[in-house]
């Protein structure tokens, strides 16, 4: 294993943890919610989970890149670059739903190679580092095998995305092809068809920060992950994720209609 990168991992997991903990001492409590200018919430525990986040990550590696979602982008000279979430799915969190995590994406040479997501209201960790696999806290995981489309589960965000991006008919065709379909947006879908849970995860309106972690989360765990025409790109706003064996069809499906 390249000891740069497992350095990188292990502080990267051990402050994915730190600061959920810190979002977890403001959770389902009586917070102050601030809207930005996208009409996107955020509140003091995003911005506190973030500078500590960039505090510890830029102590233990200070020629690295880094790009967060509150606090923007700081060039690095090494070729590893941090892109972080200090808390994935926002909305949840000020409504005291407990699906929402804090995500740590590491990219070298612009090449996703390390993904984390701290769900601490579930105590779970999802973890990978490209080439050892993926976990869910010390357990291995990996996606389904599960091979016809009418025996799948798709997770998606929202169908208003799909009708802002005007694929209401593809995401209703998929709807009635697939045997159930849930609503489970931001991390959580991506990591239930990491772990075998369900074999389509369909999102619109990512940044990377969004992404850089889950892909190869995804991935380690013998997932595909593209945008909707097929391409490997956390820049882009409309990204699939799958088991692998269903993902071509699947695309085949967003590109018809």
């Amino acid at each position: 294993m390249n000891a740069d990168w497992k350095n990188r991992y292990e502080v990267a997991i051990t402050t994915a943890k730190e600061a959920g903990q810190l979002a977890m001492g403001y959770f389902d409590t009586n917070l102050a919610v601030e809207w930005k200018q996208d009409l996107t919430p955020v509140t003091v525990a995003d911005r506190q989970a973030e500078e500590l986040i960039r505090k510890r990550l830029l102590s233990s590696f200070p020629n690295d890149g880094f790009l967060g979602e509150e606090f923007g982008n700081t060039p690095g000279t090494s070729g590893f670059r941090w892109i972080i979430d200090p808390i994935d799915g926002t909305r949840n969190y000020v409504r005291g739903i407990p699906l929402w995590a804090t995500l740590i994406g590491l990219e070298y040479r612009e090449e996703q190679i390390l993904g984390v997501a701290d769900v601490p209201a579930m105590s779970q960790t999802y973890r990978a580092l490209r080439g050892e696999g993926a976990f869910r806290n010390d357990r291995r995981i990996h996606v389904s095998k599960v091979s016809d489309l009418s025996q799948a589960m798709m997770f998606y965000s929202s169908l208003s995305w799909f009708i802002k991006a005007g694929r209401q008919d593809a995401f209703l065709e998929l709807a009635g092809r697939v045997q159930r379909q849930r609503g489970f947006g931001d991390f959580y879908g991506f990591v239930l068809v990491a772990q075998g849970s369900g074999e389509l995860m369909m999102e619109h309106g990512t940044h990377a920060w969004d992404l850089a972690a889950i892909k190869p989360i995804v991935e380690e765990a013998g997932g595909r992950f593209s945008n909707w025409e097929g391409q490997c790109n956390i820049y882009r706003p409309d990204v699939l994720v799958s088991n692998g064996v269903l993902h071509e069809e699947t695309l085949a499906i967003l590109r018809e209609k």
